[in-house]
């Protein structure tokens, strides 16, 4: 079986990369510029107690938006896969509980959120969205080598640190 060259692998992570940071940016991006709505979705879920439903529906959209960036510019990139995909695995299981509950909501990942009418769920498609982004998060977390990442500079400079000293020891020996 071929394997594919490194500096492919790199950009398919990439690729990977620049399409999870969108998720995270658009999704925290909205929800940030309507706290109203995303109240209303984080409290549709009808899982946390009534006092909690606000500092989860403030902080999350800045929580989003945070992984966004890092993801972004390619920060912790190991980490931030791991850490992706851990939230992502919580946002199926809200979805899946509102679902085996009957509960008819819209996740409010994009927007929205909130009550709809019984036919205008969509719980399959935003489970199956969420493995989508989760598929991306595990690529990161396995391969987290990417081009045009914070990560790969840090790490080459100190390689080249690293040779610089060894080099300097050799020839001082």
């Amino acid at each position: 079986m071929a394997r594919l060259p490194s500096r492919a692998l790199d950009a398919i992570g990439t690729l990977c990369r620049l399409g999870l940071a969108a998720v995270w940016l658009i999704s925290g991006g909205i929800k940030a510029a309507d706290p109203n709505q995303t109240y209303a979705a984080v409290r549709a879920y009808q899982v946390l107690p009534n006092g909690l439903v606000s500092p989860v529906a403030s902080v999350l959209p800045f929580l989003e938006l945070a992984f966004g960036l890092l993801v972004l510019v390619g920060i912790g990139t190991r980490l931030m896969g791991v850490l992706s995909g851990l939230l992502l695995l919580v946002y199926i299981a809200g979805v899946a509980q509102s679902w085996a509950r009957g509960l008819t909501i819209d996740c409010g990942c994009f927007g929205h959120g909130g009550q709809v009418a019984a036919g205008q769920t969509q719980y399959p498609q935003e489970i199956l969205r969420d493995i989508g982004f989760i598929v991306l998060a595990a690529w990161l977390t396995v391969r987290p080598r990417t081009l045009f990442a914070v990560d790969g500079l840090l790490g080459r400079r100190q390689r080249d640190e690293a040779d610089s000293s060894a080099s300097s020891m050799v020839g001082s020996a």
